[in-house]
């Protein structure tokens, strides 16, 4: 990279009396690529004005030492400090993030946010903030991985599919890479769409997402096959996981017969519609088991089965183990 004396420097209308901070808290495990995307952000936003326009810090619960989900650990720079009111708050999640999540993190979200802190939550931080209720009434996202089990706990928070949202000073990413599409959008509206851009280029990062575009990959694209009618049913069944539609029926409203239906799926997918939809919902029920503490009965209840006992059986099947089995070996993983 060039050094400053041989690379244009981004002129901006004024420079701010101080720099706007930032104060990172990293949980237990966090996702280091979503920090670091947006770390990175605010460090080339310095460069390429040749102004120090961000500053940050590194806070946590302990602080002390923390680790990444890669196992990489971070010299915090202090605890849970008190802030500023014109700090910015970026919590950053990762795995586990229930277990990240302790009542001295949330009396102290509470606090600082009384005091009009605005607040981002990077991947799986959404969950933090919704438990703190600091999502109440209001638009956010989460990894997409995790949107099943946000949208059974926290009902009062309006739940979307996009990469990042914005609701006032309440502000949510997908995780991954879309810490840089929202952290491009606040340099744009603190400085102006020239520097945001420089940072985008600084980053060979050319397709800059807004909170318009949805985190996941088209279905088309997912499965590998480019069949209108069969994207259609695939999303009519993940959109219907608690109450499934019969194969009749969707075969139906796409304009065509069950066993045309039937063809459709061992021809692209090698397997029944009933198959195919079954394995949906036994994903939904895995997610839920994993990052929830709802019962199995409510799990089978949420993801279409009648009964406990068929639940079962069929998990049993797929996953070569019980639903109970499952979560008591998923608790025993984390407590490692």
């Amino acid at each position: 990279m060039l050094p400053p004396t041989q690379r244009q420097i981004v002129e901006i209308d004024s420079a701010p009396s101080k720099p706007r901070r930032f104060v990172f808290v990293l949980l237990d495990q966090f996702t280091l690529l979503s920090f670091a995307a947006a770390l990175d952000c605010l460090r080339l936003a310095n460069q390429m004005s040749n102004k120090t326009l961000y500053e940050w810090r590194m806070i946590g619960e302990s602080g002390d030492m923390i680790a990444c989900s890669t196992g990489t650990s971070f010299q915090l720079d202090d605890g849970l400090e008190e802030l500023h009111r014109d700090d910015t708050i970026v919590l950053c999640g990762g795995r586990a993030v229930q277990n990240a999540t302790t009542k001295r993190l949330l009396n102290w979200l509470r606090r600082e946010s009384r005091k009009g802190v605005s607040v981002v939550g990077l991947c799986t931080a959404s969950y933090s903030m919704a438990k703190a209720g600091l999502l109440d009434g209001r638009k956010a996202t989460i990894h997409w991985e995790n949107q099943d089990s946000f949208s059974e706990e926290f009902e009062e928070v309006e739940l979307t599919k996009s990469v990042f949202t914005l609701d006032g000073n309440r502000m949510t990413t997908a995780g991954g890479t879309s810490s840089i599409d929202l952290f491009l959008q606040i340099i744009a509206g603190d400085h102006g769409e020239e520097l945001a851009n420089a940072v985008a280029d600084q980053q060979i990062y050319s397709s800059i997402r807004t909170d318009q575009d949805t985190q996941r990959l088209s279905v088309p694209t997912r499965i590998g096959v480019r069949h209108p009618k069969l994207s259609q049913v695939i999303q009519m069944m993940e959109s219907n996981i608690e109450e499934p539609i019969s194969p009749s029926i969707l075969a139906k409203d796409v304009g065509m017969s069950t066993r045309q239906l039937e063809r459709l799926f061992r021809r692209y997918l090698n397997r029944s519609p009933k198959r195919y939809y079954m394995e949906l919902r036994l994903q939904k029920a895995r997610n839920l088991l994993m990052q929830t503490d709802m019962s199995v009965i409510n799990v089978a209840l949420a993801c279409g089965f009648a009964s406990p006992s068929h639940f079962s059986k069929c998990y049993r099947a797929h996953y070569e183990t019980t639903p109970y089995r499952e979560r008591g070996a998923h608790a025993s993983r984390l407590s490692v």
